[in-house]
């Protein structure tokens, strides 16, 4: 019994004495040009939220970070540049590149780089990288790779980042991702988003929604009635909600007499005095409404805003016949509108006749 006793404690002393930290995740880099540098690497979801700092001499590096499971992260360079890595315990990354193509790095280790840093490869082999060709590359990877990390980072970078992402497609694509891919919370958030997106989207009733002018007068839907309606959401702190007033001024100037349409500029503006300073001097002189709740204003979550600007194009109805639309875009809308309305009166006066005979 002693001996079983001695045998069993010498057992445990050996692997105490050969254990190491299994959490480890074990990273070295050479990135040429990169000279001395700070570089930090930060988690993207719950499953890694820390954040660590590289040093680099000689254009090279090295950590030992932890982690109890497969995580997304992103390398962050000096000049702003991010890169997605992506860590499990035990692994040993290498990471290799050239400081003047920090977007296109060759990551082993572990299969989602490596996944990731074939994708940059065959990229390269493009003769004619167009937005259309890049698109349908990440999509028949996205396809063909259910269960892949590599998958949400196209899926944001190539199709979720787009002025005007098409939440029809982005929904096929993440209806192919695999249970324990949809369970990550950006693609969790994403499927929230895209079912937000639906109950507004073209061809669907928009919600009640109403915010007081600068009167203090509650304007909505209803205000502007048998008219086809443009909602425009911007705010005076946004560039290129600045570009859309201008093209929408244009649009006002031809239109302004037009009883058939109306436009209604909603604000994300906080600061009354700056809201109301960006109306004159961008000579805004259709209804504006601002309740100076930014992003917290009730709208904007009805009607599913993500970003500015932005603009819903209703029929007399409530009914969404657009979506961020462009100036042309628009233009179109109001020709073949008035085309309607010619085609309508002919009608009717063709009616008239037939009833006098």
């Amino acid at each position: 019994m002693k001996k079983i006793y001695l045998a069993y404690l010498l057992l445990i002393i050996l692997s105490a004495c050969g254990s190491k930290n299994t959490n480890s995740v074990y990273l070295n880099g050479e990135i040429k040009g990169l000279g001395n540098d700070t570089l930090y690497i930060y988690g993207t979801d719950k499953f890694y939220n820390r954040m660590d700092t590289l040093l680099v001499k000689d254009d090279k590096f090295s950590a030992t970070l932890t982690t109890d499971t497969l995580a997304s992260t992103w390398l962050q360079f000096s000049d702003g540049t991010e890169y997605p890595i992506y860590l499990d315990k035990g692994d040993n990354i290498k990471i290799k590149g050239s400081a003047a193509e920090l977007t296109s790095l060759e990551i082993t280790g572990n299969v989602p780089n490596e996944e990731l840093t074939a994708f940059q490869k065959e990229l390269k082999g493009l003769s004619t990288p167009s937005e259309k060709a890049l698109e349908e590359k990440a999509e028949a990877f996205i396809n063909s790779h259910p269960s892949s990390l590599v998958s949400i980072y196209l899926l944001e970078k190539y199709f979720v980042q787009k002025p005007q992402p098409d939440f029809s497609l982005i929904k096929e694509m993440t209806e192919h991702m695999t249970g324990g891919l949809k369970d990550r919370p950006y693609v969790d958030e994403l499927l929230d988003l895209i079912q937000e997106e639906e109950k507004v989207s073209v061809g669907k009733t928009i919600p009640y929604v109403n915010l007081p002018n600068a009167k203090g007068t509650q304007i909505s839907r209803t205000s502007f009635k048998d008219k086809y309606l443009l909602i425009h959401f911007w705010a005076s702190w946004d560039p290129q909600s600045m570009e859309a007033n201008a093209a929408l001024r244009r649009i006002y100037k031809k239109e302004e007499k037009n009883k058939l349409f109306a436009l209604w500029g909603i604000s994300l503006d906080i600061d009354r005095k700056e809201w109301e300073e960006a109306i004159k001097r961008d000579t805004l002189k259709w209804e504006q409404s601002c309740d100076f709740s930014g992003w917290n204003t009730a709208p904007i979550k009805q009607l599913a805003i993500q970003a500015l600007p932005a603009n819903l194009f209703l029929s007399p109805s409530g009914k969404i016949e657009g979506k961020n639309m462009s100036e042309e875009d628009i233009k179109k809308k109001l020709e073949e509108i008035e085309q309607k309305e010619k085609e309508k009166k002919e009608s009717e006066k063709k009616l008239k006749k037939q009833n006098r005979r």
